[in-house]
């Protein structure tokens, strides 16, 4: 997969099956989006051309206070795009100025004159340009004008339930973990350098990697004891992860993600790992006492191990 980040670094190939989109989740919906993308191209013999964007649309233009909460870093992205199968991977810095563009400017400059263009597949809200003033029927319009075909995907549900980025990010944030995964297609993950702790899981006779997120943009699901896969210290893992202010020892109020990986010792100071959200196992609770605290974990250990040999491949 070829990957541009200025436009002028990518060859103009009239023959190109083109989609653009931001793709934070990269969920089922456009999973489908995607697949569809790179079998047309194929078919054509033509190139896949993905076009998104860093940082993400709605930091720029967006009206909420609170600031967004990314579902997929745009490293994430571009491995998933790449397993995918797609040519090419154009990933435009977006900011105000960029916002600015009209929908037909942006096409014309971007897509027709600068990718080259054959086929564009979106899904069926698409919209993009000053105001999101564009949509699938101007888009079409564009098309005749210009001698390029549309293909526009119908909705994916999850049970009665639209797949999109805003139902996967209201899930996590109530904890559901295993209703995120059947919306995104796999379970969510968050990938961060472990760091040094206090040490206090040691002291209770779990040991934890205290894990310092990639990105601090990264949406941490609620906080709770969360059942987990672990990647990146070897064979296959799992272990508890617990989100949240441990509110039995500390009272600075500081949110921490830790892992006791189950069925492992070693020292992870520094090193990459990434944690797959499986199933919550409960609620954080702040306990009168340390061994009231350890039975609980206890309890916990028991659960993880029976869940353990459920998801062991």
């Amino acid at each position: 997969m070829k990957q541009a980040f200025r436009l002028s670094e990518v060859v103009h190939d009239k023959n190109s099956v083109v989609t653009v989109g931001s793709f934070d989740g990269f969920h089922r919906a456009h999973q489908k989006i995607i697949r569809e993308v790179v079998e047309r191209a194929r078919n054509r013999k033509g190139r896949s051309v993905v076009m998104t964007f860093e940082p993400h649309p709605q930091e720029v233009i967006g009206k909420r206070k609170e600031p967004v909460q990314l579902l997929s870093t745009i490293e994430e992205r571009q491995k998933l795009f790449k397993e995918f199968g797609v040519d090419v991977l154009v990933v435009l810095r977006f900011d105000y100025e960029f916002s600015q563009q009209s929908f037909r400017e942006f096409y014309i400059t971007h897509i027709i004159e600068g990718t080259g263009v054959s086929e564009v597949v979106e899904g069926y809200d698409h919209h993009f340009g000053r105001d999101r003033e564009g949509n699938i029927e101007e888009l079409e319009r564009l098309g005749k004008e210009f001698g390029f075909s549309i293909t526009v995907l119908d909705p994916v549900y999850a049970g009665k339930e639209v797949v999109s980025s805003s139902a996967i990010r209201r899930a996590l944030l109530e904890g559901q973990v295993e209703h995120a995964a059947e919306l995104i297609g796999r379970p969510y993950n968050l990938g961060g350098t472990v760091v040094r702790g206090d040490g206090r899981g040691k002291e209770l006779g779990y040991p934890t990697a205290n894990i310092r997120p990639h990105s601090p943009k990264k949406l941490i699901p609620k906080n709770g004891i969360y059942f987990v896969n672990v990647v990146g210290v070897g064979d296959e893992h799992f272990g508890m992860t617990s989100i949240g202010v441990r509110p039995t020892f500390h009272y600075d109020g500081a949110r921490v993600v830790e892992v006791n990986i189950l069925d492992f010792e070693g020292d992870l100071y520094n090193q990459e790992i990434e944690i797959h959200f499986l199933r919550r196992l409960r609620d954080e609770q702040k306990f009168d006492s340390a061994d009231a605290l350890i039975r609980q974990m206890d309890n916990d250990k028991e659960a993880s191990v029976r869940l353990q040999k459920e998801f062991r491949h």
